[in-house]
Order: structure tokens, then C-alpha cells, then sequence
């Protein structure tokens, strides 16, 4: 064997030993309450795909979103930046993300990876510098500004730049879900993230199929919504059944979770079902849009075979702050944490307390102005504060023995003052926002 031939084996023997580099799928629901989903506890609407996504993973009984609301949440998952420190802090407008801010989806396209995004962004309209294909995503699909997502049969969508006309004739929510199923198809052969950031169940419960429940007792709105809640099912069962067929189960790490709190209540025919309600039998307080717990807290589900324990629960503390880090990890094998998080494949080896933080800024929709009577919540622990604004007394509930939070201890808690000082020193004075704020593509 010549010097050269040997050379070649050697290098292909080294590249073998490699390990593969992950693909990453991150399914992100909208709206989607706690127990929504049946492996959460629901036992009206059909969740098939979910829960056996459940059975393959790690399902997350104490995981959180980035924020009570759309724009701000998003913010947080795409930089790791908790509601303290990260850009966006309410559905301004939408404001847009900036040139400096850091996401991972640019993170892996430097790593060679293709980026693509299909739902709703959120974090920047056309025009803006938060636009995702300036953000790491080589294509996206799918509604730039959250008020454009509240229909379903738009008058049209946006394939990165352009306008994809629509006339208000096709139902968004399938669309989106083909051309995801589309990406994955075309990217099967090399390392790929699809976020596939469906819009169901929120906003208005349009739906052209309500089959699996027209027979139900339920008023209109209500079978819309358990139809819709399926539909993202029956997309995320896709999406499962293409990483088989490509036999890319193995090499992907998938992620499922909801971007806040379900809502319930005046406006949302939601009675049959308690999106709130824990399998203990607590029901979580608030909804979409507060920092009690039922605005924050979500379903989230890791898969990732032969990395992550497969029928397993985890009560370990998670937020969005922490996919920035668990991405970084899967991918180069560090485990680093990362802005605000740190990888949740770290932590389930070794679960650390931790300070977990959230905001929620109000707005002024005359000026697009924030208001200085931002809310703020922070656990540790078993112990979260919540304060409605600043200077407002500072409500601690004990999460281990109260997940209702119907127990204000206040200033007797034990942890009060530990939890006041987090809140001061985990603010940081909300950042400009970039740009023109006004969402000009609708009247």
C-alpha cells in the first residue's frame, strides 16, 4: 500500500470516528395549554403523536416558556436571554430583534447547518432587521408579525421576502405544515434545524375540519379548538413518521413545547376542557398573559434516542432560556452554559438550582412606547416571587406544597428577601427597540 492510500484510509477512518453531528427538530405549538395534551393530563382531545413522543423522550412536568406572551417568549428561545436582559419584553408592535442580538439558529447555520423556519415569527416584520433570514434561517414560510397569525385564511403569507398571495382562500395552519414536511424532505441528506413553529390552537378557532369531535355535546368554539390542538398533533405525527422513513430517528434531537400559558376564561369557550389543571389534581393559576404559573408553564418533551431516557419524567426546572445552551451542547459536545441557560442534557445528569426569570412590559399602542409598570416573576428553587410592578408588594408562594399559588406568604416567607434582590439584579433596562414598529401590511 502506497504512503497516499494509506493517507486516504486514515482520514476516512478518522472522519468515521467522528460523531454525527444532530439534526434538530423543535416543534413549538401556540397557545397550547399545560394539559392540553393528553401525556399532561387531557382526556377529551386526541394527542396521539405527542404522547408518543412522550413515551420515546423526557417529558418536563416543570418546564417554561420565555414569557406570558408571544413576542417576548420567542425572544428568549431564539437567544437565551431570560425576560430581564432580552430585547423583547411585550407584543410592541411587533419590535424587532436586532443585528446584535445573538440567536442560535445563526449559531448553527456557522456550523454548517440549514436553518428553516415555518409558522409565526414574531420577532421582526418585513423590512425590519429582525426579519429570520437575518437571523440564520436560509428560507422561512409562514406569518413575520404576531397579528397577522390571528387568521387563518390570509391574504397572504411570506416566503423569506416575498409575498406569497393567498386571497383568503387556504387554510394557513396546512400550508405551513407541508412546507415544513418540504424542508425536511430536501435537507434529509445533510445536518438541518427546522423550527417548525405552527400556529394552532391560537388566536381564532378556525378550523375547515372539526370531524374528530362534530358529534361532541361542545359548543362551536370549543370543538374548533380540540380540533386544532389535533391538527397540530397530526402534524407533529408527520414530521415523527419522516425522521423513520429517513431513518434519521437516532441522529435528531426533537423538542416539542407551547410558546406560553393556554388561555380559558371570557372569550374562549374552553370549559370542557381545564388547560390549567395538573395530574395532581391542582389547578394552576392565571392564564396566557400573567406570570402565575398558568401563563408560563408548558408542556415540553426531549427525544433524542440513546441520549436522552426514553419514558421518563423530569421535575428538574427548565425555561427557554436554556434550548440556546442544550443546542450548543448537542451539537459540539460542550457543555457550556450559555447567556442565561444552561443545556438541559447537562442538567438532567446533574440538576443545579438555579434563578429562573420572567417579564412582562406594558405598552403604550398610541406611541409604541413601553410603560414603566413592567410585572416580574423569579424562582429558586421551590420558592417564586411574582410582583405586578415595581414598588407593588412582592407575592412568594411555595411551588412544592402551593403549585396552585393560592397562598400569598409575602414578607414572612423565608425567601422574600433572597427573592426581592434576584428581581433587582436580574433587571436590566429594556434595550431600544430597532425600526419602524408599525405593522404595515394589514389596514
Amino acid at each position: 500500500m502506497n504512503r497516499r492510500s494509506f493517507l486516504s484510509l486514515s482520514a476516512a477512518a478518522a472522519a468515521s470516528a467522528q460523531p454525527q453531528r444532530p439534526n434538530i427538530v423543535f416543534i413549538l405549538m401556540d397557545d397550547l395549554g399545560l394539559a392540553d395534551v393528553g401525556c399532561y393530563g387531557q382526556k377529551q382531545i386526541h394527542t396521539f403523536n405527542i404522547d408518543s413522543l412522550a413515551l420515546q423522550g423526557t417529558r418536563f412536568t416543570q418546564a417554561y416558556a420565555g414569557g406570558p406572551v408571544c413576542a417576548p417568549s420567542r425572544c428568549v428561545l431564539m437567544t437565551g436571554l431570560h425576560g430581564g436582559h432580552a430585547r423583547i419584553r411585550s407584543n410592541a408592535g411587533t419590535a424587532p430583534i436586532g443585528p446584535a442580538d445573538k440567536t442560535f439558529p445563526a449559531w448553527l447555520q456557522s456550523q454548517g447547518y440549514t436553518c428553516g423556519g415555518f409558522g409565526k415569527w414574531g420577532l421582526g416584520d418585513a423590512g425590519s432587521e429582525g426579519v429570520p433570514w437575518k437571523h440564520g434561517f436560509n428560507t422561512f414560510f409562514g406569518y413575520l408579525h404576531q397579528v397577522h397569525a390571528h387568521t387563518y385564511f390570509p391574504e397572504f403569507l411570506w416566503e423569506n421576502d416575498k409575498q406569497v398571495p393567498l386571497n383568503g382562500k387556504q387554510y394557513s395552519a396546512d400550508l405551513i405544515a407541508s412546507k415544513s414536511f418540504d424542508f425536511l424532505r430536501a435537507n434529509k441528506d445533510k445536518p438541518f434545524f427546522l423550527y417548525a413553529c405552527y400556529t394552532v390552537p391560537h388566536g381564532r378557532f378556525e378550523t375547515p375540519n372539526v370531524s374528530p369531535y362534530e358529534d361532541r355535546p361542545w359548543p362551536e368554539g370549543e370543538k374548533k379548538y380540540a380540533a386544532m390542538v389535533t391538527q397540530g398533533d397530526t402534524y407533529t405525527g408527520k414530521l415523527l413518521t419522516m425522521l423513520r422513513e429517513f431513518r434519521l430517528e437516532k441522529n435528531t434531537l426533537v423538542i416539542f413545547a407551547s410558546d406560553n400559558g393556554g388561555v380559558r376564561g371570557e372569550g374562549h369557550e374552553l370549559s370542557t376542557f381545564d388547560t390549567m389543571k395538573l395530574p395532581s389534581g391542582a389547578t394552576l393559576r392565571g392564564q396566557k398573559g400573567t406570570l402565575y404559573e398558568g401563563g408560563i408553564r408548558v408542556p415540553l418533551i426531549l427525544r433524542w434516542p440513546g441520549r436522552i431516557q426514553a419514558n421518563a419524567e423530569s421535575n428538574i426546572p427548565v425555561h427557554f432560556a436554556d434550548i440556546f445552551a442544550t443546542v450548543m451542547n448537542a451539537v459540539d459536545g460542550k457543555t457550556k452554559s450559555y447567556g442565561d441557560g444552561q443545556s438541559i442534557l447537562q442538567l438532567l445528569r446533574k440538576p443545579v438550582q438555579r434563578t429562573l426569570v420572567w417579564e412582562d412590559h406594558r405598552w403604550t399602542a398610541a406611541t409604541r412606547e413601553l410603560r414603566p409598570d413592567y410585572g416580574m416573576a423569579v424562582r429558586i428553587g421551590d420558592w417564586k416571587g411574582v410582583r405586578d410592578k415595581p414598588g407593588a408588594p412582592l407575592q412568594v408562594f411555595n411551588l412544592k406544597t402551593d403549585p396552585g399559588e393560592t397562598n400569598d406568604l409575602g414578607a414572612s416567607a423565608p425567601m422574600a428577601a433572597q427573592l426581592a434582590e434576584a428581581m433587582r439584579a436580574q433587571h436590566t433596562a429594556p434595550l431600544p427597540h430597532l425600526g419602524d414598529m408599525k405593522f404595515r401590511q394589514l389596514p
